[in-house]
């Protein structure tokens, strides 16, 4: 099972690259959206994205108690979440998906209040639903500039 968790906690190995993984995955989710992901329904959209979440709390919070670590760095599969959350249900043209990705990266990076707080649920579930939380923020506020623009 540790291998299994490692995969998927990694995103395929996505976080053990040795430079901002977490970046890395965020940008290879944006482009999994962009170039597949846009064309789901969205009710198999959101059950891509449930079912990820799900199984992301389990190997993240499982590979984080191996590793002593409450959410190590190598742990990218919330990025992959979180970043799908900013994205849902965009054109998957590059403007949008280009300013969920950053959106997303910078809700992450700063996490402000209220989805740092999320950080403090148990084991996996807080290492994902901060990323869900910075996604959800990232959506609000693309949406609003898309209108905009």
């Amino acid at each position: 099972m540790k291998a299994l968790d490692r995969i998927a906690a990694t995103f395929f190995g996505i976080g053990s690259i040795p430079l901002a993984p977490g970046t890395a995955a965020s940008a290879v989710a944006a482009l999994g959206y962009k170039g597949a992901l846009h064309g789901l329904s969205w009710p198999l959209y959101v059950l891509l994205v449930a079912g990820l979440f799900v199984a992301g709390a389990a190997a993240a919070g499982r590979m984080a108690a191996d590793l002593g670590h409450p959410d190590p760095g190598r742990v990218v599969i919330d990025e992959v979440c979180g970043q799908l959350v900013a994205l849902a249900f965009l054109p998957a043209g590059w403007l949008p998906v280009g300013l969920a990705f950053a959106l997303f990266r910078f809700f992450d990076i700063i996490k402000p209040w209220p989805i740092r707080s999320l950080e403090n649920l148990p084991g996996g579930l807080g290492i994902m639903a901060d990323d869900v939380g910075a996604g959800l923020a990232a959506a609000v506020v693309a949406r609003l500039l898309l209108l905009i623009v």
